[in-house]
């Protein structure tokens, strides 16, 4: 019996009668085909899994390339190994989305000492960008440089800002990213404005940003990527932000890669996508150039796939993974895997949270919309990069009450959510070979992390927490603040990154700087595995923007087919 996806649907063959005399085509043979015990069918069928590009997994990388990559007309299949986020009121249950975590997978990974652990991920069409903040900021043009650090040297990019500047004007139009450039001193030069006006600041956070600039500081709108009906019409009703940093969205207002990316792509009609499909290995001919299969498991079978172009997007630490399950004899050590970088090099960032517990009432529905990065560079006791500072989403009645046990106890969340301001803060995390992505002898993920650089972090703190000392000078509301937070550990993999870096030199990188592995002709990366540094920002409008780029470069590769038709990107 053979198992084979005839329209997208999965089948058992059997009765196998005869191919058409003279009929050389590739799988055409007259088979009686069953699904589920009913007999479909028994006709000529020409089975067909091969495909001119194939892309694995659904994020900011894989949905932005398959954005850009339909418009050529090329037959497409894009694999995920989850499937949709039903649309649900539980999307806006803090409880079921932040402490049950109704939308994480159920998986361990298991740290240097193999000890078990949850990651903090999803695997679901759109990747972790269904979750995540959309808070879409450009690198600084200081990031894709050298720099000493606290904990060491973050290393040059192989190419520089000015090559990724128009890409990050064509993301942050496809995502339709509300904000404003030239008020924070740090950022770079950009060739276009923003599509859409930042945010409104609702009354705390104008009253902060205010105060911020009498004591001298540069606070900015926060550079966010939402699709708002406000924007466009006033004969609309508005959507109204309040559960979205962490949560799905219901209103598909969040512009995550599924919502801006991934569904355009699909309508284009030459693009398929398979749910719940997930991707084994990957095999190479003879010579060890080429991907010949993709290998994936779909409803327990293992179907195989083959293309002319395979694109990995399945995250840094998932893409290595599946570079190390993929070795074989001319890639003993894992696919492209001959400069023994493959899976090295993790990068986390080192983010978390301080709750400010203030006099000043806080009424704020949608309080992710200002942030900080004058202390990014150094401060004037620091002549080394801190971080950056920016306001988050409210934290949820579980994390507040928890947080203020000892400093508010008897309280309720409605009179605590008054009371506290929620920060986010960042800081660059640098790469070392010996924070890696290995396999246990059993195939699951092996996470070997140490904090690098964290000094930093610590120290972004104490300038957070000295801004609100003089703030204090100017409004007695913010004077006797309490702190009380949490930092992410190994769980916190929102923003990895970094397990399969870019590079001139194939002996000290695994991809080239167009992201196409040194040792394989047809294979290309579009997570933030390729980043050799990670800057202290989100990491999601690089990944797009590299995306849009990288696409350009295999556009152009396939151009000399005959036949082939280009229609360029709409940005809306």
């Amino acid at each position: 019996m053979t198992r084979f996806f005839f329209n997208n649907c999965l089948y058992s063959s059997i009765s196998f009668i005869s191919g058409r005399p003279g009929d050389t085509r590739d799988g055409c043979f007259t088979v009686i085909l069953w699904c589920n015990h009913t007999l479909i069918i028994n006709a000529l069928i020409i089975m067909n899994n091969h495909y001119d590009i194939i892309i694995i997994g659904t994020g900011s990388g894989g949905s932005t390339m398959a954005y850009a990559l339909a418009k050529t007309g090329k037959r497409i299949l894009i694999l995920e190994r989850g499937g949709f986020i039903p649309k649900e009121k539980q999307n806006w249950d803090p409880h079921e989305v932040v402490t049950v975590g109704r939308y994480r997978p159920n998986e361990n990974w298991y740290d240097a000492a193999d000890k078990p652990f949850k990651p903090f991920i999803h695997y679901n069409v759109g990747g972790n960008s269904k979750m995540y903040g959309a808070a879409l900021f450009r690198f600084r043009e200081k990031d894709f440089m050298e720099q000493e650090h606290y904990g060491g040297v973050s290393p040059a990019w192989p190419i520089q800002y000015d090559t990724f500047e128009p890409y990050y004007t064509q993301a942050e139009h496809l995502y339709h990213v509300h904000g404003r450039h030239g008020i924070d001193p740090t950022e770079p030069a950009a060739s276009a404005a923003y599509p859409y006006a930042p945010l409104p600041y609702e009354p705390l956070i104008l009253d902060l940003e205010i105060k911020m600039k009498k004591i001298g500081l540069h606070p900015f709108p926060l550079p966010m990527g939402v699709q708002l009906p406000q924007d466009y019409s006033e004969t609309e009703a508005p959507v109204m932000l309040e559960n979205f940093d962490g949560f799905p969205d219901l209103t598909d207002s969040k512009a995550d890669a599924q919502t801006i990316a991934l569904r355009p792509a699909l309508a284009k009609g030459n693009t398929t996508l398979l749910t719940h499909a997930y991707v084994e290995k990957l095999e190479t001919d003879a010579s060890g150039r080429k991907i010949t299969k993709v290998i994936a498991i779909i409803k327990n079978e293992r179907i195989s796939f083959s293309a002319g172009i395979v694109v990995v997007a399945c995250g840094a630490v998932n893409s290595a993974a599946l570079f190390l399950r993929s070795a074989n004899d001319k890639h003993p050590d894992g696919l492209a895997n001959s400069s023994n970088q493959v899976g090295r090099n993790l990068m986390l960032h080192h983010n978390g949270c301080l709750v400010a517990f203030t006099k000043k009432k806080n009424d704020c529905v949608f309080q992710k919309s200002l942030g900080l990065a004058d202390f990014y560079f150094g401060a004037d006791d620091s002549k080394l990069p801190l971080g950056e500072i920016q306001l988050m989403g409210r934290n949820d009645a579980d994390t507040i009450n928890w947080l203020a046990e000892k400093i508010a106890p008897g309280k309720t969340y409605a009179e605590l959510k008054e009371m506290t301001i929620d920060f986010w803060l960042t800081s660059e995390d640098l790469p070392s070979p010996e924070n890696r992505v290995t396999l246990r002898k059993d195939g699951s993920i092996k996470v070997n992390y140490a904090r690098t650089n964290y000094a930093a972090y610590e120290k972004l703190k104490e300038k957070l927490k000295h801004v609100f000392v003089q703030l204090g000078e100017l409004d007695a509301d913010y004077r006797h603040v309490q702190w009380n937070g949490y930092d992410l550990d190994i769980t916190g993999m929102s923003h990895q990154n970094g397990t399969l870096r870019f590079g001139n030199d194939p002996s000290s990188s695994v991809l080239d700087v167009n992201c196409k592995a040194h040792d394989l002709d047809n294979l290309y990366v579009a997570d933030a595995s390729f980043f050799p540094s990670c800057g202290a920002f989100n990491p999601a409008l690089t990944i797009a923007a590299n995306a849009l780029r990288i696409s350009g470069h295999i556009i152009h590769q396939l151009s000399v087919a005959k036949d082939f038709k280009y229609e360029e990107p709409v940005m809306l």
